[in-house]
């Protein structure tokens, strides 16, 4: 045997080759590289999602605060689409080709930024005071006592009525009457800093994850992120549990309870929170490098990296040129995706169905407020420990199922359908869970004067506004405060949550699988800029008119407004219970409906469209056999090392073969 020479000894063996250093440390560095990029997005997720949540349900607080309508509330709820569609295109269609992690870490801070300033007009705004005196109607403050007091007697001849249009030199404003403005920018500044979020986050992960992996990893993705509506409502609930001015004058002061018509929480705190948390989640994109081998592949892509530090490295002239090129292509682009049948209806349906989510989200806790007497806080307690935490699990499940059976866009579009309508048709008995109006002197119950009272523990005797005498105390009495539901509404009450959480469950299994429909019945290149048009037609159409016309048809069922310090309506004080449940389960309901129509149509395209390419793949194979077996040396040439056989038989057994 010969000696090996150096250069064998430079060559690796078989064996070495298997455990080469370098290419076993290529692969951790992509794993670990994309598993922090989805723990991080999942806490981005998370963070967004626990504002925007909180803001939810901040929204009776932050009425009764400012005393504004519903239908200016909404405008301050939809001030975040605002922001987020000034710069979403732009950002989608640019974003995927910089440096994305990056991106996504500054749209964090920019969030936080905006909570910040949205909590901050509670230091600017004074001491809330609420109501003390009996008021009346809309032109007028009453400052009288109707009925006979325990133990004093008053003469209602004697009230003393003064017009609130004539308002003297006397009559100071509120200083925080327009502080709300400072909240409708914060709100729409978070919504600026979202813009980059979703659709770079989602494209990043299904650039660089294996295709199978990829529908597990978005699931993934949205449970995790349902913890921050679910952490948002609690945050939300313990802070309504908080007055208002909490730290700055003493509880014992406070004479009203969370149960109170006129009760403010600390709306205020939540935000800085969430603010705190938005800026730790934007920490480690920083970290993180613009683009990763492709999972599974990272053998091939040693270069990634490297390539991606040279391309940071370009002089700036040079990267300009690239945004203009870049420019150049976005119209052609969206006219591309635009028509692309599928996605343009997909987009109808979704826009309809994301009114109806909007709308529902933003004015649920009110609903189980006025419905059911239900205080602010426990409202958002039960939505965050009931209803959302089986939200997750519907989409982890959704998840699962798509990686499991490998379900094609076909049968997950299917799979979508089923789950939302089965929810819907659920959703439909809560038309038969009410309770009924509250007998309230003035309101509820017949009456000449504009006296308005409460149920607390002081009780009137002798009401002059009372004509009818009550059932209960067999006398025109009335107390102060909220009047409590009978044992029937407790179980209406039971009902309906338990609709609300079978429901909720079933429509989360499908949305995992309707989600991939997006980013996969469009060309690759289009995947950003679909989400990213998804997103700003939905912002457009749904998250900024949806809370509006919702605040709008509830104050149509408003009985009593309140009366702002220097005159004009405030917010309202009492609602009509029955006609509030018709108007907000028809807008519902109808909106999901409609929606309904188009994803069917969605449907019928994709199996058309798919049916189609399966056929062509076939002939295509059918095609490359036919020609294998023609050209094929076996079939149309003797055996060469058959020496024997003349040559006049070797031709006629190639002609037999062939």
């Amino acid at each position: 045997m010969s000696e090996p020479t150096a250069e064998d000894n430079r060559k690796p063996t078989s064996q070495q080759n298997l455990c080469i250093p370098g290419k076993e440390a290529q692969k951790d560095p992509c794993w670990s590289s994309l598993k922090i990029f989805i723990v991080a997005l999942s806490f981005a997720y998370f963070s967004k999602t626990l504002c925007g949540t909180y803001m939810k349900s901040t929204i009776t607080q932050i009425e009764r605060r400012f005393d504004l309508s519903s239908s200016v509330v909404g405008l301050i709820d939809g001030s975040f689409e605002m922001g987020n569609l000034l710069f979403l295109a732009v950002v989608s269609h640019f974003g995927a080709r910089l440096h994305r992690p990056r991106l996504i870490g500054m749209g964090c801070f920019i969030m936080a930024i905006g909570s910040a300033v949205t909590g901050l007009p509670h230091f600017f705004m004074g001491r809330y005071k609420y109501d003390t005196v009996i008021q009346g109607s809309l032109n007028k403050t009453v400052s009288i006592s109707p009925c006979q007091y325990p133990m004093v007697s008053k003469d209602y001849s004697n009230a003393h009525i003064q017009p609130s249009n004539n308002i003297g030199t006397d009559c100071v404003k509120d200083p925080g009457s327009n502080m709300w403005i400072y909240v409708f920018l914060g709100n729409a500044l978070r919504g600026i800093g979202e813009t980059p979020v979703t659709p770079l986050g989602i494209s990043y992960i299904d650039d660089f994850a294996k295709a199978e992996n990829s529908a597990f990893y978005i699931s993934c993705l949205q449970t995790i992120m349902l913890l921050g509506p679910m952490f948002g409502f609690l945050l939300g609930s313990l802070c309504a549990k908080l007055y208002v001015d909490i730290g700055f004058v003493s509880v014992d002061s406070v004479t009203i309870t969370p149960q109170d018509a006129r009760w403010v929480g600390a709306w205020w705190l939540g935000f800085f929170v969430s603010s705190a948390i938005l800026v730790l989640a934007g920490v480690p994109f920083w970290f993180l490098p613009r683009s990763l081998p492709k999972q599974g592949e990272e053998g091939n892509e040693n270069s990634n990296v490297d390539q991606d530090k040279k391309e940071q490295s370009v002089l700036p002239n040079t990267h300009s040129v690239k945004l203009a090129d870049i420019a150049k292509g976005f119209l052609p682009s969206l006219k591309k995706l635009l028509c692309t049948p599928a996605y343009f209806l997909l987009l109808c349906g979704i826009v309809l169905k994301f009114n109806s989510f909007i709308g529902l989200l933003t004015f649920k806790a009110k609903y189980m407020e006025q419905q059911f007497g239900q205080s602010a806080s426990r409202a958002n307690f039960l939505i965050g420990v009931l209803i959302l935490p089986v939200v997750a699990v519907g989409i982890f499940l959704g998840g699962l199922l798509m990686k499991r059976y490998k379900l094609s866009v076909v049968a997950g579009a299917q799979l979508s359908f089923i789950t939302s309508f089965t929810a819907f048709l659920l959703l439909l008995l809560h038309f038969g869970t009410k309770c009924d109006n509250v007998p309230v002197a003035g309101l509820t119950v017949q009456q000449f004067s504009k006296c308005r009272t409460y149920c607390k523990n002081t009780v009137f005797h002798n009401c002059s506004c009372v004509l009818t005498p009550s059932p209960v105390e067999g006398s025109r009495s009335v107390s102060p405060g909220q009047c409590h539901r009978g044992p029937g509404c407790t179980r209406s009450f039971t009902s309906y949550m338990a609709v609300s959480v079978l429901s909720s469950f079933i429509n989360s299994l499908g949305t995992t699988p309707g989600y991939m429909i997006i980013i996969r019945c469009i060309t690759p290149e289009l995947k950003s800029l679909a989400l990213g048009i998804q997103t700003l037609v939905m912002r457009t159409l749904g998250g900024i008119p949806a809370p509006v016309y919702f605040g709008a048809l509830i104050d149509s069922t408003c009985l009593k407004w309140g009366i702002r310090s220097c005159g004009g309506r405030g917010a309202c004080r009492m609602y009509d219970s029955n006609m509030y449940r018709v108007i907000f389960l028809s807008l519902t309901t109808c909106l999901s409906g409609c929606s309904y129509f188009f994803i069917i149509a969605v449907i019928v395209l994709l199996r058309k469209q798919f049916r189609k390419e399966e056929i062509k793949a076939l002939q295509q194979t059918d095609s490359k056999q036919n020609e294998t077996e023609l050209q094929s040396p076996e079939m149309c040439h003797p055996d060469a090392s058959n020496t024997d056989t003349s040559p006049r038989e070797k031709t006629e057994s190639a002609n037999t073969e062939c």
